[in-house]
């Protein structure tokens, strides 16, 4: 039994009980709790090993979680407090029992994993008196099993963003811009933004700029300290349809970004200007990929699935489908445009891939369209970008508040995580659609229900 160690501010440390799901959604999470110590229930172990097997990221985060842990107890016996951190000289141990004097099993009359890990944590409780407890997982049914069992339990925080994604939209309206700046902007297509004074402008931020009726739309070019006129084009016959479309077509098609998100709501065209963005730039690049996350059921992968890789997918990427189907009707069956997306696509110049078989690759003058990306996690998001060779150009989109995925939200799924990192770098911009512009049904469901 560990002793009641202090830190140096005189405070005792705590013990944090891990739950699978915070080692699946980070295999690094030993690394994070600083001073304190760390349990981790015997189910939780039983539980990893069902993740093992597996191209997904889950079974990448279980296979790294297992490596290390194997790592740490080389020299060790897991049944006994090991060391865990050195600088904070905080210990690590694997908890085989289970017996507690009040059953999760009996209360909840199930006898399950979930269960189990509760009752190891229930048993440091009474072990343990005088030090903090406290249940660390994902799951927020299983944080409310908990609490009923008057036990401390809290969600993650590493890697979560003081804001959700929708703090940064990256764009802004100015008021009582002078005459002479819109006129500029019209006529060289630059300006200075100094008249403005806007000391938090971002690389690659849009502006709205307005001087009663008169209105113009602009980028911040921070290499060259100017604001460059956005104009409103089309991309493979699709036209923006306001300002926020306008910008984000923008940033798709500019050279110099290579990193785009597109946030926003069902129906503001994420999917569909980002594809039509990468179709109108087709020969800057050799292929142009799209992909949306699988969330897996049951913890099965598509291979469970019937049928080859293609078959297994098309019920996954159908909507992607439904976009390329909308872009092509904009011509009619015998104009050039209408039958290029055939060729692409039997060609593979255009070609549709799983998340999950990306990791160990590069990828070289591609444009990756990643679509639904606020159903991945911070690190997968990070697996995907470190996959870039030179001149790819990668478009996240996605929705923050319909996310799939239990163990994420707002503040921690990987596209928030992406915004709130790397707003403000060169290469990189954003834009949060706000504007519904699929139907006015679709923006009255938006709206009222």
């Amino acid at each position: 039994m560990p002793a009641k160690k202090k830190q140096p501010n005189g405070k005792i440390r705590k013990i944090f009980v891990l739950d699978t799901s915070v080692i699946l959604h980070d295999h690094n999470v030993l690394q994070n709790f600083d001073e304190h110590d760390v349990v981790l229930p015997i189910t939780v172990l039983e539980e990893l090993d069902q993740f093992k097997k597996g191209n997904d990221s889950l079974h990448y985060e279980a296979r790294s979680f297992i490596r290390m842990l194997d790592e740490l107890a080389s020299e060790h016996s897991l049944q006994d407090w090991i060391p865990l951190n050195a600088v904070h000289e905080s210990l690590l141990k694997v908890e085989m029992n289970e017996s507690t004097r009040v059953d999760a099993h009996t209360v909840f009359g199930e006898r399950k994993a979930d269960h189990r890990i509760l009752n190891a944590a229930m048993h440091m409780v009474e072990t343990q008196p005088g030090r903090q407890v406290i249940l660390v997982t994902k799951d927020v049914n299983l944080r409310l099993k908990a609490k009923a069992l008057g036990l401390e339990a809290e969600d993650y925080r590493h890697g979560k963003i003081r804001d959700h994604g929708d703090s940064y939209t990256g764009f802004r309206v100015i008021e009582g811009v002078s005459r002479a700046l819109i006129d500029q902007l019209y006529q060289t297509g630059y300006c200075d933004p100094a008249e403005l004074i806007l000391p938090d402008l971002r690389p690659n931020e849009f502006l709205i700029v307005r001087n009663g009726k008169e209105s113009a739309l602009a980028c911040f070019h921070a290499e060259e300290g100017q604001l460059e006129k956005v104009d409103k084009r089309p991309a493979y016959g699709i036209r923006p349809r306001n300002a926020e479309q306008t910008f984000a077509l923008h940033a798709v098609m500019s050279d110099r970004i290579r990193l785009v998100t597109l946030q926003g709501i069902a129906g503001t065209g994420k999917t569909l200007l980002a594809l039509s963005g990468a179709l109108e730039q087709r020969r800057q690049f050799k292929q142009l990929y799209l992909a949306r996350p699988i969330v897996p059921l049951s913890n099965k992968d598509i291979g469970y699935l019937p049928g080859d890789i293609k078959s297994k997918l098309n019920p996954y990427m159908e909507p992607l489908w439904d976009n390329l189907r909308f872009i092509q009707n904009q011509f009619g069956e015998a104009d050039r445009d209408f039958h290029k997306i055939n060729e692409m696509v039997q060609q593979e110049k255009l070609a549709i891939t799983p998340l999950a078989y990306i990791r160990g690759r590069s990828f070289s003058q591609v444009c990756f369209i990643v679509d639904e990306a606020q159903n991945l996690t911070p690190h997968e998001v990070k697996t995907i970008i470190t996959r870039a060779g030179e001149g790819t150009k990668i478009i996240f989109t996605g929705d923050i508040h319909q996310i799939d995925t239990p163990y994420l939200d707002t503040e921690s799924n990987g596209l928030s995580y992406l915004i709130d990192r790397l707003k403000g770098q060169a290469l990189f911009a954003h834009i949060t659609l706000q504007k519904g512009e699929r139907s006015d049904l679709a923006n009255l469901a938006n709206e009222l229900l």
